[in-house]
């Protein structure tokens, strides 16, 4: 990648993540899923690693305690290939209790210009 390259690509970095918690959000599982390569690995405290675009399927469809909600994205940044995103969530599980805690989260972006890892972190107390 030229340097003349680098802000554009990151620009469109930043922009894919944006969408990617929009489509979290309206519940479009498959545009999000659609963004993740075929060997892309989803890392989350928890879980095994969800293997591509079906094992984020899988996560969104069966797996995920949460019902709804809305993410609000504090800061998004993109250096190379990467993307780090903090922010706040808010929304309810599945049995309609209250959902609302800070996160992180890091994506990176392989050569398609799709994401081919990401890992979430949550700020929680340890116990």
């Amino acid at each position: 990648m030229s340097p003349s390259e680098a802000p554009t690509r990151q620009a469109a970095a930043i922009a894919m993540a944006r969408h990617f918690y929009d489509c979290v959000d309206s519940a479009d599982v498959a545009g999000a899923a659609g963004l993740f390569a075929a060997d892309a690995r989803y890392h989350r405290p928890g879980y095994e690693p969800f293997a591509g675009p079906e094992g984020i399927t899988r996560f969104y469809t069966h797996d995920r305690v949460i019902r709804s909600g809305r993410h609000v994205l504090t800061t998004v940044l993109a250096v190379g290939d990467d993307v780090a995103v903090r922010g706040e969530f808010h929304g309810a599980g599945h049995d309609g209790s209250p959902v609302d805690l800070r996160f992180a989260d890091f994506f990176e972006v392989g050569p398609d210009n799709l994401f081919t890892r990401r890992d979430t972190f949550f700020f929680a107390p340890l116990t």
